[in-house]
């Protein structure tokens, strides 16, 4: 008996339901590094709500990857042109086929020849991610890697060690032993808590200034002040002199 396409697309499960299926981040340097990478992203692209980033979110590509349970969720991904929602996991036939444009794997001592080939493989082979980094935020081994053809070719770094991101328009390099964002003229990207600091330190030296240039008033009305009283007891009208 055959179906039509309407009717077999009731009969299917609503995918969006998946949930998650990752192990929790290894030590508290991943869980900060992480929260670092989506915070500083999330606050310096607030205004937009065309990308989705996954945080230790599963990657659903296939059926025969349901059935084998071979799951592989990046530790960080950027998914572009998409509507920004929250999300229990990635599913990619229920996002019009979309995969991510940027995967960031996060090393560790039991996870890092995976992140180095296996999933360099899949990446490259069969999601044709265009970037894909990695960083070990206990030894700091950073690369890149950007998509020429079918192949990763390394992404060279500038002098300052930091990686080109065509996808994010920004350099990825690590600072302080954190991996962070930089604009295209070096700036840190902040995050969120850095940003407030930063503008309250900003709004304080406003004041501080705001608070010189009112006594240097002050000082300068005494000033003319005590010199028109000299004049006066001189027999002088300060008035005349003006």
């Amino acid at each position: 008996m055959f179906v039509t396409a309407q009717q077999l697309e009731q009969q299917m499960p609503d995918a969006t339901r998946l949930l998650s299926d990752e192990p929790e981040m290894e030590t508290s340097l991943h869980y900060m590094q992480l929260l670092l990478l989506v915070t500083s992203l999330e606050w310096l692209w607030r205004d937009s709500n065309d990308f989705f980033i996954g945080a230790n979110l599963t990657i659903y590509f296939s059926r025969q990857q349901l059935r084998n349970r071979d799951f592989r969720g990046p530790d960080f991904f950027l998914v572009k042109d998409t509507e920004k929602r929250s999300r229990s996991s990635w599913v990619v036939w229920e996002e019009d086929g979309r995969y991510p444009d940027l995967i960031i794997e996060l090393l560790s001592e039991s996870t890092a020849d995976i992140d180095r080939n296996l999933k360099k493989n899949l990446y490259e082979n069969r999601f044709h991610t265009p970037e894909y980094f990695w960083f070990s935020p206990e030894n700091f081994e950073f690369a890149g890697f950007e998509l020429v053809g079918n192949k990763y070719q390394e992404i060279t770094p500038n002098a300052r060690g930091w990686r080109w991101s065509d996808v994010l328009r920004l350099y990825l390099g690590v600072e302080a032993g954190k991996l962070r964002y930089f604009t295209p003229d070096g700036n840190l990207v902040p995050t969120p808590e850095e940003a407030a600091i930063a503008a309250q330190q900003q709004a304080s030296v406003a004041q501080q200034q705001a608070s010189e240039a009112q006594l240097q008033l002050e000082q300068e009305r005494l000033r003319s002040q005590r010199l028109a009283e000299r004049l006066r007891s001189m027999g002088v009208n300060p008035d005349s002199l003006s």
